[in-house]
């Protein structure tokens, strides 16, 4: 006689999490939603419900300031990401107030940029192109960096750093003895490369982002020198990681669905509603979390004061009670309220950059490139799972056509 176990919360989540299931977490992700709040081993809790995550993005109760139980490091030295109102509230104000208006009426200089990219591999003869190398990563790094006002030369510093730095949102049981060392490494190279550039700005400020928030006017208070050297490396972080993993992420849907793509060539509008079925179908941050202020009654339990809590947005994002066929990409979804950039009062700041990014970079993939393959499917990902996207992306090309005007 046999018998079989229903896999435990704790089960789950590591599978979800093995790198073996990088390319695909998502049947892991409908296993969990059966049961949309589970509590792991550890007393913690994942909700992977599309409902219940909104719920406790939105609710006070739930609360961001998480990743430090034992109060070892000050408020003022958290992130943007990781605080509760009222501080919260005074920083966005002033991170808002600064970062928006900078980005207001980019798209023009962001086509300039996605077509210099593409330009250096323009060919009417077979090729490859790697879209996380040459395009995905390029393109973004060299945005935030301009937004805050980085030397070009320091680019390929800056955009290094970010990427040792988001290996260390995953969960610490996940990462061995040399990747925490390395991560030390990189939040002190960060540091140090911050701290000069501010000394730089306070002799010689400009129109740049950093100064922006060194010498921000207004009714908040000018952040301190901690919270001015947390709140640059979050903007690093958040400022390109993300929108590479989603540009990559919508290039390998599209040439999975060469009938968008077609779609796409011809009709750039198109860009707009694709771009949030990609953040919907495959987003770039898979993972969230809170703690719970107060008890919290959700789908029927109760989440004790205390516990911390894993958001699992890409499952909330595929949740049947919510979204028709919701494995299916449909590139004009109606009714697309996903969880892609979060929601609340953390809502992404950086929200209409990254989608402007991703628009015009994957219509000028669409318009240039003929005859696209992928070169390896699913092509290798990256170690994060949090932050889940391909490493590389290899796409050979007949033709790598000039930049043309969009066909009308």
């Amino acid at each position: 006689m046999t018998t079989s176990t229903t896999p435990s919360a704790t089960d789950l989540f590591a599978r979800a999490l093995r790198y073996e299931n990088r390319a695909d977490p998502y049947p892991h992700y409908a296993e969990l939603r059966r049961h949309p709040v589970m509590r792991m081993d550890d007393g913690s809790w994942l909700v992977s419900g599309y409902r219940e995550i909104r719920q406790l993005l939105h609710d006070p109760r739930s609360s961001a300031d998480r990743l430090d139980p034992q109060n070892k490091i000050p408020k003022a030295a958290r992130s943007l990401l990781m605080q509760d109102p009222p501080l919260h509230d005074q920083l966005r104000r002033v991170v808002t107030q600064e970062f928006v208006p900078r980005v207001m009426g980019m798209r023009d200089h962001l086509g300039e940029l996605v077509g210099r990219l593409l330009d250096a591999h323009t060919s009417d003869r077979p090729g490859q192109l790697d879209v996380v190398a040459e395009l995905a990563y390029p393109l973004p790094v060299t945005v935030i960096c301009e937004l805050l006002g980085v030397p070009r030369e320091d680019e390929a510093l800056f955009g290094g750093l970010a990427r040792r730095l988001t290996r260390g949102l995953d969960p610490v049981d996940t990462q061995t003895e040399e990747e925490l060392r390395e991560l030390d490494r990189a939040r002190g190279e960060l540091v140090q490369y911050l701290e000069g550039l501010i000394i730089q700005r306070r002799t010689n400020p400009g129109n740049d982002l950093l100064s922006g928030l060194m010498f921000h006017e207004g009714p908040d208070r000018v952040l301190d020198p901690i919270q001015l050297r947390v709140t640059l490396g979050l903007l690093l972080i958040a400022g390109h990681e993300t929108t590479v993993n989603l540009i990559a992420n919508g290039t390998l849907v599209l040439l999975r669905n060469p009938d968008v793509l077609a779609r796409l060539r011809t009709d750039p509008d198109l860009a707009t509603p694709l771009v949030e079925e990609v953040l919907r179908h495959d987003p770039p941050v898979q993972i969230s979390g809170r703690s719970a202020l107060a008890d919290i009654d959700l789908a029927g339990t109760t989440i004790p004061q205390g516990s911390r809590i894993r958001l699992m947005l890409a499952a909330g994002n595929r949740d049947p009670h919510r979204f028709e066929d919701p494995d299916r990409f449909v590139p004009d979804r109606r009714e697309n309220a996903h969880l892609g950039f979060g929601g609340g009062i953390h809502y992404c700041i950086g929200a209409t950059l990254a989608r402007a990014e991703a628009q015009i970079a994957l219509t000028a993939l669409a318009r240039r490139l003929h005859a696209p393959r992928l070169v390896t499917d699913p092509p290798p990902y990256r170690e994060n799972a949090i932050l889940r996207g391909p490493e590389h992306l290899l796409v050979a090309f007949e033709r790598l056509t000039p930049d043309t005007p969009p066909v009308s």
